[in-house]
């Protein structure tokens, strides 16, 4: 029982790690026409997130060094949820800029601490980081699937983007009793330094940063692809959820397969294969579904296995940490320039087709960093 009670907190905390971002990211259009933003501000809305993540990620080793694992997560999530609720206050920039900063630094703390949460609950299934990747696939096709429908009922987008504080307010009534049972026992002792001279713990952090580029330029900007082509408001948005929710049955299957079969490197070159096959389709004068479902089937593998890499590569939960918070606190900050940088060739070109281009050349780079890795020898733990 409770191995299955921590399932389920995990699932719970991951499930709110993705809507402030994605509930924006399907309405991306309809915030522009509204507030009357251009592209490359309205890329703020999800590039500012993805680079909190990135910078306040070390954070979460100290916080959770002087606080305890189980209640740094747990004041995580009650940041998110109050960051999404937030959003119901008031319809301008200034309130989705500030929240999504708020809700970016909250993710920050929990993305790494959840590895540990793992590498210290099920330190024998490196696999249940399944779970935790599901979850936040759930979360992010929840919000990007029904934020549209919810506006169109409502007509308030300050109601459509703030609603999803629900999902946070029923994980922190699972997770306050696991930081009060938790609260007394002896705090994660993680090491403050983080392996920036360990060659492997690079290669994971380069890979993690081109990954989450490609991953939020496609959450970002494939519905406003779709529109440019021609297709659309709703099917655009339908797009962005069958992008998302492809990924859940991919990200169910590698990590299961990875656990069983081990040859982690193929599986990340397999994955990439797949996004390169999906933005060459969008080149091509074809019908936008196959690339849709070629990019999520890619990106539903990598994610996973990028959560995966410092589970498996490393001894201990603190270890696991403090590798997770260095891979993403470089990759986050790497991707969250991703959607920016998308909107800004957008805005300079006038048409995708040269962004997607762009994103060709970093599935590119993603690939050769992948083949580059020399994975299966654990490092000793405490070395550089």
């Amino acid at each position: 029982m409770k191995k299955i009670f921590y399932l389920a907190a995990l699932f719970l905390a991951a499930l709110n790690l993705r809507p402030i971002i994605t509930s924006v990211a399907s309405m991306m259009s309809m915030i522009q026409s509204e507030l009357g933003v251009n592209a490359l501000t309205a890329s703020l809305l999800t590039t500012l997130p993805v680079l909190c993540m990135g910078v306040f990620a070390p954070v979460a080793t100290t916080l959770s060094r002087r606080f305890g694992l189980e209640r740094t997560l747990f004041f995580s999530i009650l940041l998110i949820t109050i960051a999404t609720a937030l959003r119901g206050t008031s319809q301008s920039v200034a309130i989705l800029l500030m929240t999504a900063f708020a809700g970016g630094v909250g993710i920050s703390f929990a993305g790494p601490l959840l590895s540990s949460f793992i590498k210290k609950y099920f330190p024998r299934n490196p696999g249940i980081v399944s779970v935790y990747s599901i979850s936040m696939t759930i979360g992010a096709a929840l919000a990007s699937g029904f934020t549209i429908p919810i506006y169109l009922r409502s007509h308030h987008l300050p109601f459509a983007l703030s609603c999803w504080a629900i999902l946070g307010v029923i994980a922190l009534i699972l997770w306050v009793g696991i930081a009060r049972k938790n609260e007394q026992s002896d705090h994660v002792t993680l090491p403050l330094k983080l392996p920036l001279r360990n060659k492997k713990a690079i290669q994971f952090t380069l890979f993690f940063g081109f990954m989450s580029s490609m991953f939020y330029s496609l959450t970002a900007w494939i519905s406003p692809i779709a529109l440019s082509f021609g297709n659309s408001p709703q099917y655009a948005a339908m797009l962005l959820t069958i992008f998302t929710l492809i990924q859940i049955p991919v990200a169910l299957l590698v990590p299961a397969v990875v656990t069983r079969l081990g040859k982690p490197k193929l599986f990340l070159i397999l994955c990439s294969l797949s996004e390169l096959i999906g933005l060459i389709f969008l080149l091509l004068p074809m019908p936008i579904l196959p690339a849709v479902i070629f990019l999520g089937m890619g990106a539903g593998g990598l994610f996973p296995l990028a959560l995966m890499l410092p589970i498996i590569e490393t001894r201990t939960p603190e270890e696991a940490g403090t590798w997770s918070a260095m891979s993403q606190m470089g990759g986050y900050i790497m991707g969250g320039f991703g959607p920016f940088f998308i909107g800004l060739v957008f805005d300079l070109s006038g048409h995708f087709y040269a962004s997607i281009v762009a994103m060709l050349v970093i599935v590119m780079l993603m690939i050769g960093v992948q083949l580059s890795m020399n994975l299966g020898k654990k490092r000793e733990v405490g070395s550089n």
